[in-house]
Parts: C-alpha cells; structure tokens; sequence
C-alpha cells in the first residue's frame, strides 16, 4: 500500500470515518510508514519545536490527524500545563480524546482564519506535520503562511514538517544509495528513472520550500530548511521547515 498523494481535504473526512482503516490509513499513511516510528518523530519535532519544552505556553497543531502523534502532543502539553488547539475537520477530531486545556476547532486551515482571530499574536509553538503538501494543492499556501505567521506571539516558533519534496526525491533516486534503497524496497533489479527537468504539477520543490523561507524573512521572521533524523522512515525524501518569530 502507498502512501496516498491525490487527496484532500474531504477525502480526509470520508476517511476519519472507514472503519476499514487504520488511524495511520485515515491520515494517508501505510502503517508500516508511522506504527513503529512515531516515537521517533516526536523527538525530532521536540528537537526543532523547543517551546514545547517551556510552562504553561499556547500551543496550536494545524491538521493533527487521528494517529499517535496528535496523542503524544496532548500527553506532553498536560505535562507542560500548555494551553492545545487542534484544527482539523469534525470526523478527525472526534477520534482524539477531550482534555482539559485542550480546544477542538473544527475547520479546514487557513479557511478558518475567522474562528482564529482571538489568538492573533499568541501562540508559542505552531505544528503543521504531514499536511503542507494538501494545503499547498487545495488553499492558497500564501495565506496559510501569512495567517500562520500572525499567529505567533514573539519569540515563538513554527515548525512546518515532513514536506514532500520532489527535488530531494529525484536526487535521492538518482544517488547510487538510492538506487540500492528502491531496489531493496520493490524487490527488484531495475534502476528508478529520474528526470530533473520534468515539472511535476501539484508537488512541492525546491523552488517552493525556498519560496516559503524568503516570503517568512521579508515578514521579519528568521527561517530555515531543516533535514529531519536519519530514523525517521521518510527522512531520505521529505524536510522540514522552522519559522521564529524575533
């Protein structure tokens, strides 16, 4: 099973509700991508994300699924007595459990910027994980940075992770070790086909994620493309971005 790319919002809503899946097919992924790795994922969003490790900050997880990371985040903003916004439509958030300190909006980011306004300049921590790529499809993703950015009080940050980017992937690909990673996971002896002057619409490139960074400094914010731990199970063809606020 491959991780689902052509998917949106709505399919994301029909999903939370099959039964027939598992929470990490609900969020698009094979479980064999996420099972055994959230731990590990966690800890690289801990490493970048340091305001999660601060007292009583407002924290806000953009598109948090219904898996274990959205867990792992409420476990850890109860220990730090942080105030939990989650965003993400009505079926995802009723697989996630009610907690105190922790508010369910139900919406589609940045659609929602209404329903956010009282917290304009106030979030510490911002988590957008797995998701830019279908807000990059489906909304304007100059918005989203835009609203993302107003929301952050100073000296907060936000991590935008694990983005698909089709440049590192066909480099990847490309590489004599990523030769030997495809041909090892398909079982196969057949050498991948890279094209780096084919434009792959709708995907994420280097020109995009650099997009991101300038548009983020010339609001006042410090940026920076990040690799993420060689553990994570996608780390040879997906980075993050992290946006702090001075």
């Amino acid at each position: 099973m491959a991780v689902f790319d052509d998917i949106g919002y709505d399919d994301f809503r029909r999903m939370a509700t099959d039964d027939s899946l598992s929470a990490h097919e609900k969020i698009g992924f094979p479980d064999a991508y996420r099972e055994a790795h959230e731990a590990a994922i966690f800890a690289d969003i801990q490493s970048k994300l340091t305001r999660l490790a601060d007292r009583s900050r407002n924290v806000l997880d953009i598109g948090p699924g219904c898996a274990g990371l959205p867990r792992l985040l409420i476990d850890l903003c109860r220990q730090q007595d942080h105030s939990l916004v989650l965003i993400d439509s009505p079926e995802m958030l009723a697989h996630l459990p009610d907690a105190s300190g922790v508010t369910k909006l139900p919406g589609f980011y940045p659609n929602c910027d209404e329903a956010l306004q009282p917290w304009i300049g106030r979030f510490d921590a911002i988590l957008c994980y797995s998701v830019f790529q279908y807000i990059f499809v489906e909304a304007s993703f100059w918005k989203f940075l835009d609203l993302s950015i107003q929301l952050l009080a100073p000296g907060g940050q936000m991590l935008i992770g694990d983005i698909p980017n089709v440049s590192k992937r066909k480099r990847f690909f490309a590489s004599d070790t990523g030769v030997k990673f495809h041909q090892n996971f398909m079982q196969t002896t057949e050498v991948p086909q890279v094209d780096f002057r084919a434009v792959e619409t709708n995907k994420i490139d280097d020109a995009a994620i650099l997009g991101v960074i300038m548009r983020a400094r010339a609001q006042g914010c410090d940026a920076y493309w990040l690799p993420q731990g060689e553990a994570l199970p996608m780390a040879n063809r997906r980075e993050d971005v992290l946006i702090v606020k001075p």
